[in-house]
């Protein structure tokens, strides 16, 4: 019985150090009851022209590809949740995984960008 608890336990362990994070991938819907709660943090890593054309309400404008990125990131509250979005995924799928590396807590990327998000008839604000 000892042996069982320790290998459920190491199991379970080892489950949760090999994602290092809470990180996902939301569908518009979960996206958008996750930006809608208290103290979620919304990055857009697109750039100004494309942030420009239509954000989602709340968002910060952290373009991946601006020298300051990272200082720009090192703002945020790494025990906050972070819902990251970009066009299509790709920008954004990048920005989680820096995010991750740099231990914040919970990181969550909109699947299909903001596309997704329009598509599904989502509102942005320009």
């Amino acid at each position: 019985m000892k042996n069982f608890l320790l290998l459920l336990s190491l199991f379970a362990f080892s489950c949760t150090s090999q994602s290092g994070s809470a990180q996902g991938k939301l569908d518009p819907g979960a996206f958008e009851k996750g930006v809608a709660q208290s103290g979620a943090q919304i990055v857009d890593v697109r750039t100004p022209q494309e942030f420009g054309s239509g954000h989602l309400d709340g968002a910060l404008n952290m373009d991946i590809s601006a020298p300051k990125f990272a200082e720009n990131i090192a703002r945020l509250d790494k025990n906050k949740p972070v819902y990251v979005y970009c066009a299509v995924g790709g920008r954004s799928a990048s920005a989680s995984n820096y995010l991750v590396k740099q231990g914040f807590a919970k990181v969550y990327d909109l699947s299909g960008g903001i596309s997704a998000w329009q598509r599904a008839g989502k509102k942005v604000v320009k």
